[in-house]
């Protein structure tokens, strides 16, 4: 019992939660850590980092375990098997204890120092998504993630610049009712809006990826959000609402 108090007062003593799938990011690691203590220790707020080891085949887990030693902010997760970005996401959400949930990408492209202007914006807002104003990437990259984007703005009816951009700032009980299926993390700002929360993009900085190598191409980026769109689509019409005018037991 003493346990679970001391984990339900730690809980409320956490702001700012930031979550981070990793696979294959050994060298990453030290610098993300590193820039994530430099960008949240100045506002003063408790953070957490939850680094999700995604069934790496590099040295990611031990190299995560010694920064655990180091930074008495992280939290470690490791799956069994590789199981794809959306679960390690949905993994690093359902442990974040603060009221406020930040998702980013293991490979140093986004920057930490981001958060705080968008965490401030949650004030008028339940999600805040990050837009990569210049992005560093290869011609293909981003072109397939362009027509990634305009098929899903043409399927869903909606205006969003740039769905795959992996830095997100959302308030704990927007993610509430969110229930994620392999693929639709490029869908949270579409998610969100299904049950009504506000949510607005804001242009962030993106850099070039120094160490490791991407995980996406053509196929993984262009085609199978096609079928993502589908399901979401099909999500959005079946979606029930109602509201109860009058009770009596």
């Amino acid at each position: 019992m003493t346990g679970e108090r001391d984990d339900h007062i730690l809980a409320h003593m956490i702001d700012i939660s930031v979550c981070v799938p990793i696979y294959n990011e050994e060298e990453n690691l030290p610098i993300l850590a590193r820039e994530v203590k430099e960008a949240l220790e100045p506002t003063g707020k408790p953070f957490e980092l939850i680094l999700v080891d995604d069934g790496s085949k590099d040295g990611s887990w031990a190299a995560m375990k010694r920064l655990k030693s180091e930074y008495g902010f992280i939290r470690l997760i490791r799956f069994k098997r590789n199981c794809g970005l959306t679960a390690g996401l949905d993994a690093g959400i359902r442990a974040a204890r603060g009221r406020i949930v930040v998702t980013l990408d293991g490979d140093l492209q986004n920057d930490p120092r981001d958060i705080p202007r968008l965490a401030a914006m949650l004030d008028s807002y339940d999600g805040v998504f990050g837009v990569r104003a210049r992005r560093e990437d290869p011609w293909i990259r981003l072109m397939s993630s362009r027509i990634a984007n305009w098929v899903r703005n043409k399927l869903l009816k909606v205006k969003l610049t740039d769905t795959g951009c992996g830095i997100r700032v959302m308030r704990r009980e927007a993610l509430q009712r969110v229930k994620l299926f392999n693929g639709l993390h490029r869908f949270f700002p579409v998610l969100l809006m299904m049950d009504g929360y506000r949510i607005t993009e804001v242009e962030v900085a993106h850099r070039a990826r120094k160490y490791g190598t991407s995980k996406f191409n053509i196929r993984n980026r262009v085609f199978r959000a096609l079928g993502d769109c589908l399901a979401v689509r099909w999500m959005m019409r079946r979606r029930m609402t109602w509201e109860i005018s009058e009770t009596a037991d």
